[in-house]
């Protein structure tokens, strides 16, 4: 995975509450096993019609927004736990995900695989949303070290929670098994130590 420390970038605004997996990447689509080619279908009922002609109101096509942060409405992720939703977001370029709750199974997967999902309260939530509204080349600046999200320009900032593992696996760009092998000398000493 990339390390992830500070991310700046414009955001792509969901305002929907309840987004489920299924809406993220729809169940047809889930016939492969490796992570190449989802994100060309992430929000796939959404972005295009029956015709699979793009909707044009719908905001990942829409050429005011850009950016690989995803602002979302209440309750993002819910419904199967399905990995694959975290793997379409990542390959469609999201770095970030924004939401005032997120479905638990959805945020592990999400930070698994490198998507930083950030936790706000609802009143910032409106103040994101309202600040796109006002400039759609609006950036926003996710700090993982000091744990913020603010909206650059302004005084607007507030701070979220990760777990602490999960904290340092993103900021050293580790998986599971990276961080075990950072610790390897550790585990080595801690096994000499056992009176066999």
């Amino acid at each position: 995975m990339e390390k992830f420390k500070t991310h700046t970038s414009q955001a792509i605004p969901l305002n929907i509450a309840n987004v489920d997996t299924d809406q993220i990447i729809p169940a047809r689509f889930l016939k492969a096993t490796d992570k190449k080619g989802f994100g060309d279908n992430v929000f796939r009922d959404w972005r295009f019609n029956k015709a699979g002609k793009a909707v044009s109101n719908f905001s990942l096509n829409n050429p005011l927004y850009s950016g690989s942060i995803l602002i979302a409405g209440d309750n993002f992720g819910c419904g199967s736990s399905r990995e694959h939703a975290a793997w379409a977001l990542v390959g469609f370029g999201f770095k970030v995900i924004v939401s005032s709750f997120f479905a638990d199974i959805f945020k592990g997967n999400a930070l698994n695989n490198g998507l930083l999902p950030v936790q706000v309260s609802e009143g910032f939530l409106n103040a994101l949303f309202a600040a796109i509204d006002t400039d759609a080349s609006t950036l926003f600046e996710v700090n993982l070290e000091a744990q913020t999200i603010s909206i650059k320009g302004t005084n607007l900032s507030e701070s979220f929670e990760i777990d602490p593992y999960k904290k340092t696996c993103m900021i050293n760009g580790y998986d599971d098994i990276d961080y075990l092998l950072s610790k390897k000398e550790l585990i080595e000493a801690f096994e000499l130590q056992k009176p066999y």
